[in-house]
């Protein structure tokens, strides 16, 4: 052999032994990221390759699927009552993706979860029979929250305080998933992108705003909790009106006539006294306020229900007129209607916050368990006699003050209503917030619930939580006891 052809030998198997090694590295370590790469078309036909799994609400599914003509993808998502389940379900979309259940559960959805597969599968790389997400939503109380938002741009959550579960959560306006399934829904998609009211957008878990005097009910647990006053019926050291510290800006009450001066919790949560919350937050200072609203859950960064919320704020390095206003629920501090039905649960259930959770398992295609969410995973808040302390204000506000439309005979029902500012100088429409519990003693059932409503159409004299939010809550807790 000459020592060209001996050269060109070693040259050629020089570059087959670098393709075996390129081959065995892209094979036995590359394999995954690139299966699971996004533009790896074949998991979209995977995905589509049969009827998805359900998900499940009160044992009936709210999802199918049907098969479509032509293409690669041989089955397309459908939705029962899609407008009305939309904050709950997400979509899946052969074009746009899948969000929320759809897509954190959707290898299970789609039979390729190997926890699916049996033996033959893991071997041969089959697809195993999709399984099931069952919730905890129930369709009374979703019914209820959806038809009572109607056409207001808005949110609910219901929880139940024992256990955690959601019971309902809705986000209006919303959407009809079903709309966008396909491959051929471009129109429908632009529309829902360039709505202006951004139905795609789950306000329940994802848009925290001002909470206003919603979180008055926090100061308020500080202020026990601390000992800056020993119980909601001691009179405070509140002027009225009360000038902010360090400032010459005076905070007055909305209802000029109300009995705040020097009032106590209970009537300064009933008459909603600014002078009262604002005083009592600067008074505790920013550490104690802030160590009272994360203990409900505010500045959690990862709070997965399973569905991530984003996080609801207390903010931090403030002055003390900054941090007087947060004691109204304003300046900078932020929450998210599930976040404040957190706060109420917690009350509702002696102090201790149960995990709230809208999924309770998830299951294979022949129902066997394959997750499970434990119900009434707790941790205290605040003590048993601040709950209970709490709990008696807002049947006040209830019964005599600011909340009476959240009413409901045979049961006992405490609540707070708020107005938060919305723009520059409060210069936008007014929140309208309402949060409160519920309870029937001859049957045990209770909830909570918080509800906003960012935009009903109202003048803005007319934006009020008792007004627009506390018969949407009323109607939700209502049905809860009925379930």
């Amino acid at each position: 052999m000459n020592k060209t052809i001996r050269r060109a030998s070693v040259f050629c198997l020089l570059m087959v032994l670098a393709l075996l090694v390129r081959a065995t590295w892209v094979q036995g370590y590359e394999a995954k990221a690139l299966a699971d790469d996004e533009h790896n078309r074949r998991n979209t036909i995977a995905q589509y390759a049969q009827p998805l799994g359900d998900i499940i609400v009160a044992g009936s599914p709210v999802t199918g699927s049907k098969g479509t003509s032509g293409g690669d993808l041989r089955y397309k998502r459908t939705y029962t009552q899609g407008e009305l389940y939309a904050a709950v379900t997400g979509y899946s979309s052969q074009a746009y993706g899948a969000t929320q259940l759809e897509g954190i559960h959707s290898d299970v959805l789609d039979g390729t979860d190997d926890r699916l597969k049996n033996p033959k599968d893991l071997i041969t790389g089959g697809q195993a029979k999709p399984g099931n997400v069952l919730t905890t939503i129930d369709p009374g109380v979703q019914k209820a929250a959806y038809e009572a938002l109607g056409d207001d741009k808005g949110a609910a959550v219901a929880i139940d305080p024992k256990t955690g579960r959601i019971l309902g959560m809705v986000s209006t306006p919303s959407y009809d998933p079903s709309k966008i399934s396909g491959t051929t829904d471009g129109d429908a998609w632009q529309k829902l992108l360039d709505d202006p009211d951004k139905p795609l957008v789950n306000r329940a878990l994802r848009q925290p705003l001002a909470p206003g005097s919603t979180f008055k009910l926090v100061v308020a647990a500080a202020a026990l909790e601390s000992g800056l006053y020993g119980s909601v019926d001691e009179r405070t050291d509140s002027p009225d009106p009360y000038t902010l510290p360090g400032t010459s800006t005076v905070l007055r009450n909305e209802n000029a006539s109300a009995p705040c001066e020097n009032a106590t919790l209970r009537t300064a949560l009933q008459y909603s006294c600014n002078n009262v919350f604002a005083k009592a937050a600067a008074d505790l200072g920013q550490d104690k306020v802030k160590e009272m609203a994360d203990a409900f859950g505010f500045d959690t960064e990862k709070l997965d229900v399973p569905v991530r919320a984003a996080k609801s704020v207390y903010p931090t390095d403030m002055d003390k007129a900054q941090t007087a206003l947060t004691g109204i629920g304003q300046f900078e501090v932020t929450a998210t209607p599930l976040q404040m039905a957190m706060v109420t649960s917690a009350l509702a259930n002696g102090g201790e916050l149960a995990a709230p959770h809208m999924v309770s398992s998830v299951t294979d295609g022949d129902g066997s368990v394959l997750e499970e969410t434990e119900d009434g995973d707790t941790q205290r808040v605040v003590e048993e006699k601040t709950a209970e302390q709490l709990r008696s204000a807002m049947v006040t506000v209830v019964e005599e003050g600011t909340g009476t439309n959240a009413k409901i005979a045979g049961a006992e029902v405490g609540g707070k209503t708020g107005t938060a500012q919305n723009g520059v100088d409060n210069s936008n429409t007014p929140y309208a917030w309402f949060t409160s519990y519920a309870k029937d003693d001859s049957s045990g059932k209770e909830v909570a619930v918080a509800v906003i409503v960012e935009d009903s159409g109202s003048a803005r004299s007319e934006v009020s939580g008792n007004g627009l939010a506390a018969p949407i809550a009323q109607k939700m807790m209502k049905a809860a006891l009925e379930r």
